[in-house]
């Protein structure tokens, strides 16, 4: 009955591993990922007017986002590039030489003629470059979460995209200034503060990408 049971609490840590395998990624993007708007009033009995007091915006207001619920689609217009180069050089040399020239006379006498030399020399150069080009195209429509005292709104939201055995996250948060909006309730990515993007995969191929933790400690403790 033991084995039995030490069996089945093998094969339950199993199935559960397994299923984790895959889960979904960790985000930094702001949260929550959405947000459901607040409750309309009670609808009142039709009256026949055009104007309905339970109608959501008023009659001559655009359809752009400006409440909690709200969605608008962000362009992803990224493009970062950046470019370092350094050089170093130094150089230091030295020189001592010195000799005894004493006659039979002085108690010295028998080192006449005794020279010593001495030298040194250093050279150090140094030189490294970096460089980084990104670039991210691409839309995704998120969810207003906040809406600031001062109207600017807080913007989250993801979109997952399932490929065969795995599964692709693209997920954005960041503030919009609803000045910014188009007509189209579109906003350009670069008009976005504290923009934060993401492009996260899950699966065997992410998976055969990730380097195994037992050989991360070994590359964390080796000294070479």
């Amino acid at each position: 009955m033991r084995t039995s049971g030490a069996f089945a609490l093998v094969g339950a840590a199993l199935i559960s591993g397994c299923a984790s395998i895959y889960s979904t990624p960790p985000t930094t993007v702001h949260q929550p990922m959405t947000a459901r708007p607040e409750a309309r009033p009670q609808a009142m009995p039709s009256s026949g007017a055009i104007f309905q007091p339970g109608y959501g915006r008023p009659l001559f207001e655009d359809r752009r986002a400006r409440n909690v619920g709200d969605t608008i689609t962000i362009n992803l217009v990224e493009r970062n590039t950046a470019q370092k180069n350094a050089n170093a050089s130094a150089g230091r040399e030295s020189s001592l030489s010195g000799g005894i020239n004493a006659t039979s006379k002085l108690p010295l006498g028998g080192l006449a003629g005794l020279n010593a030399d001495a030298g040194a020399k250093s050279d150090f150069s140094g030189k490294g470059a970096a460089a980084a080009n990104n670039a991210f195209n691409g839309t995704i429509t998120v969810t207003v979460i906040d809406v600031y005292p001062n109207g600017n709104l807080l913007v989250s939201g993801e979109k997952m995209v399932a490929i065969n055995q795995g599964n692709e996250f693209i997920r954005f948060s960041g503030v919009i200034n609803p000045n910014t909006v188009t007509a189209a309730n579109t906003v350009q990515s670069t008009q976005v503060a504290d923009a934060r993007i993401e492009y996260r995969g899950s699966g065997f191929i992410d998976e055969s990408n990730t380097m195994g933790w037992l050989q991360r400690f070994f590359v964390a403790i080796l000294p070479f």
